[in-house]
């Protein structure tokens, strides 16, 4: 076994090598850019290496400078994490050349399946379905269309070395592929090095469906069950569960053993994904289609940790040493369900566009890395796990991945997990940037998700004009109307006491008037009874003035509220939605009706940046006459490609920003008449 490992990568996957390595007794080193000095993994581990600059393309995605730094440290092994240079074949030879064990995969298998294009054709060849497609080199825009209309659309194109949704276009006509095939291009060569681009058929109804792989050098490969990623956004997955509520024992058995017969062809060994498409028109199962094959450890590798036991890192430790597998495909169980959502730091309220900047607030609902026991199989604290690689008054960068967390729970059943879920995040608490855990709790709750009817167009179907907060029952309205009352007692009841007032009320008010969005709702506090319009309301609940965070019992129900006070009362967050309460006595409340409404000014003849990026290109020129839904300009932002668009008719006035500009949010781009 290795004395000392070292990480080639950084944030919560570091801190999760870091933490099994620990756990088995082996020694680890942490390389580290100027951005990630101060970040948690750098502590975590037992030796830490300076390789460069921010820009990762300055220091994670250089092998020499990590080669270097083995040399430096003595480490015997290199875990390379996921993204970076996990899935470079160049890393792994070079590593080789040096002694230096890869703990990953062979550079053939990496080679074989890394390759979009060149995996499509070995799984068919191995008797694998594949999705109808194009596999072969795409000369131009002109012959991607002719081939998207030969396949008939809907078409994907992607690019060849893609991956974690960058570098992917759903295209559903001949515009839609002349407007992003250069687009798709630019991604893989700006992310990945390699501008080579395929074209598949679309599968409708479509579920993300994988199979979790683990092999060792002496022929010995498992299936560990599946993972469901269908609910994603932009290609992007949000939310991953173990087991899939659609696949049965004998789907499971079907896809397990295509993707072993498709790993051992290869020669495969270590953790390895095999992504299947799956029809979800198709209750048999059988239509499903090779997508891909990740040769690396996926980000929502907990989900089957939690539900097997097995710890995946620690295997793929003991792989890389030349152990064998200490079990078997029939030890392989399944042990309740789990499900993560990823934290990501962008703004659901504004179009989930990437948001930057430092951690203000930063408190988990449990402490991170922490577990009851290592013989629960990861499964955190009373099945609540949190993996992250952020620190409170740190910074969310710019140059890299926008995830802050990865919040896992597991229970006896589905339902157990959702609502832990739900709990969880009503407490995860996060302040000084924009982040989506309103949208994942509401997602946690949403009827649909409940019934297990899954496909990757969850997120677009449901919420088509976007996310504005998980709907509220008047149950829970009345419950916060009432709470509201309760919090405003007890602040009056503070400021009464302080000396030297000006005024003579010797007691808190009771009565107040509580508007919640565009009603109205009366609370009165009485000795032994609170109502809101009349009716009592059952609250068990102890608040100091000036509390942040409030747990609850509102009836049978508990809940967990964050609480930010406003000019006029407070903002009140939980169950996946911010309800912000006015509080007024409500002896003065109906003045409230004369003050003057404020008008928002008129931005639509602005083209203002959403996020933090870089302007890429901009499509238009000063008096050009522009249509709606015409591309204006993209903005490359946490190395994805936006395309800002114009929303009505109009001629372009004046251009404040050039190509190649870095654009600050809500800086002007153009200015429209």
């Amino acid at each position: 076994m290795f004395s000392k490992i070292l990480i080639a990568n950084r944030g919560e996957i570091a801190c999760r090598v870091i933490k099994t390595a620990r756990e088995m007794g082996i020694r680890t080193v942490a390389v580290y850019s100027d951005a990630d000095a101060r970040a948690p993994f750098v502590r975590m581990a037992d030796e830490a290496v300076h390789i460069g600059p921010a820009p990762a393309a300055e220091s994670y995605l250089i092998a020499d400078k990590i080669i270097a730094a083995c040399k430096q440290t003595g480490a015997e092994a290199v875990h390379p994490g996921y993204g970076f240079l996990s899935e470079r074949t160049s890393f792994a030879e070079a590593l080789a050349r040096e002694n230096i064990a890869f703990i990953g995969p062979p550079v053939n298998a990496i080679a074989a399946m890394g390759d979009k294009i060149e995996s499509k054709k070995l799984a068919k060849e191995a008797g694998v379905n594949v999705v109808p497609g194009f596999v072969g080199e795409i000369e131009d825009t002109e012959h991607a269309v002719r081939i998207s209309n030969e396949i008939g659309y809907p078409v994907m194109m992607k690019a060849s070395a893609g991956g974690g949704g960058k570098g992917m276009r759903l295209a559903y006509n001949e515009t839609d592929v002349r407007e992003g095939f250069e687009s798709v291009k630019r991604e893989g060569l700006n992310s990945f090095g390699d501008d080579r681009v395929f074209i598949e058929k679309f599968i409708l109804n479509p579920r993300h469906i994988e199979i979790q792989i683990l092999g060792d050098q002496h022929g010995n490969i498992v299936y560990l069950n599946e993972r469901e990623c269908s609910i994603q956004r932009r290609h992007q997955k949000v939310v991953e569960e173990a087991p899939s509520p659609f696949v049965t024992p004998k789907m499971r058995k079907a896809m397990g053993e295509q993707c072993v017969a498709l790993a051992r062809a290869v020669g495969y060994y270590s953790a390895g994904t095999v992504e299947l498409i799956v029809s979800g028109a198709d209750p048999s199962g059988e239509s499903f289609y090779f997508l891909e094959m990740n040769t690396r450890l996926q980000v929502e590798h907990p989900v089957t940790e939690a539900i097997t036991g097995v710890d995946l890192v620690e295997q793929m430790i003991r792989v890389a040493a030349g152990e064998k597998l200490s079990f078997t495909q029939d030890d392989v169980k399944i042990d309740g369900w789990a499900i993560e959502n990823r934290v990501y730091a962008e703004d659901p309220y504004r179009g989930f566009l990437p948001s930057t900047g430092r951690l203000v607030r930063y408190q988990p609902p449990v402490e991170p890395w922490a577990d009851d026991g290592a013989e629960n199989g990861r499964r955190g604290v009373a099945g609540v796990r949190v993996d992250d690689g952020v620190f409170e008054g740190g910074e969310v960068s710019m140059f890299y991945d926008p995830m802050i967390a990865k919040l896992i729970t597991w229970g006896e059943t589905r339902d157990e997990a959702a609502d832990l879920q739900v709990q969880a995040l009503d407490a995860f608490r996060i302040e000084g940037l924009g982040h989506n855990v309103d949208f994942l709790n509401a997602i946690m709750q949403h009827p649909r998700f409940r019934s297990g009817e899954l496909t990757t167009g969850f997120i677009a179907e449901e919420y088509p004009e976007g996310f504005h907060g998980a709907a509220a029952s008047d149950e829970l309205l009345r419950g916060l109307a009432a709470i509201g009352g309760v919090i405003a007692t007890a602040d009056a009841d503070r400021a009464r006491r302080i000396d030297q007032r000006l005024h003579d009320h010797y007691y808190a008010p009771g009565d107040w008037t509580v508007r919640i969005g565009e009603r109205d709702y009366r609370v009165v506090l009485e000795e032994d009874a609170i109502t809101v319009d009349g009716e009592p309301v059952d609250i068990d609940m102890e608040y100091t003035p000036g509390e942040a965070m409030l747990d609850l019992e509102l009836g049978d129900e508990a809940l967990t509220l964050q609480l930010a006070k406003t000019r006029t009362g407070y903002a009140i967050t939980t169950r996946g939605a911010t309800h912000r309460l006015r509080i007024l006595q409500t002896r003065i409340a109906h003045l409230a009706d004369h003050m003057i409404e404020k008008i928002p000014p008129d931005l639509s003849k602005l083209l203002i940046c959403p996020m933090p990026g870089l302007l890429v290109k901009l499509h238009v020129s000063e008096g050009e006459e522009v249509q709606p839904g015409q591309p204006l300009a993209t903005v490359e932002a946490m190395k994805m490609e936006n395309i800002l668009r114009a929303e009505k008719q109009a001629v372009v006035s004046k251009i404040n920003a050039g190509e190649g500009d870095s654009l600050a949010v809500d800086e002007i781009i153009l200015e429209l008449e």
